[in-house]
């Protein structure tokens, strides 16, 4: 499997720092390694949508396999927002602060503050699509807690743990986050079909 070259279809290098740390088998190649400056698409209505868009632009741009993901926070009192919007919720350009900020404004005197993160990882090899869903329910913080992580990490508090995302280290928070639950089974799928 060593031989193995797969393009992860993301700018996110800390996803990729995530991804790769799981995936130390496989050669995973960034965007920039396989000289991908474009704009890729992503005008899904799902996450599933939007990952298989990103990983056929690749691959037909591109001719490598390749595998893309889309994750969104999901929040049961805002009605599943911002879900496949979390990367933009509070407008185009947005940081991760201002999305943050949003939430917690959103949900201001709420009590139901729960929430789940999910992903779906989309896999083009050898000619055919694959799907890859992980889910962690949890709940979104009244502030922000920790200084690692990125995203919406500092407000989700994953059920069963006393922390935020943004406190635990990378290869904690692998094990039980929703991205770490989709690469298990893409890794499971790609030792199977090695």
């Amino acid at each position: 499997m060593s031989n193995n070259k797969l393009v992860f279809a993301t700018n996110n290098l800390h996803k990729l720092e995530e991804v790769s740390k799981q995936l130390s088998e496989i050669s995973i190649l960034s965007l920039k390694e396989i000289d991908c400056h474009d704009e890729i698409p992503e005008t899904g209505v799902t996450l599933q949508e939007n990952a298989l868009q990103k990983s056929t632009f690749v691959k037909e741009k591109y001719g490598y396999d390749c595998f893309a993901d889309d994750t969104g926070l999901e929040i049961e009192a805002l009605n599943g927002e911002p879900g496949v919007y979390s990367a933009r919720y509070a407008g185009e350009n947005c940081s991760f602060e201002d999305n943050m900020n949003k939430v917690l404004e959103a949900l201001d005197g709420k009590t139901n503050r729960k929430a789940r993160f999910r992903t779906v990882i989309s896999l083009l090899k050898d000619g055919e699509s694959h799907f890859f869903e992980g889910i962690v329910n949890g709940v979104i913080s009244t502030e922000k807690y920790g200084e690692k992580g990125f995203g919406y990490d500092p407000i989700f508090m994953p059920d069963g743990f006393g922390c935020s995302f943004a406190e635990m280290t990378i290869e904690e928070k692998n094990k039980i986050s929703h991205r770490g639950l989709a690469v298990a089974k893409l890794i499971e799928f790609l030792n199977k079909n090695a």
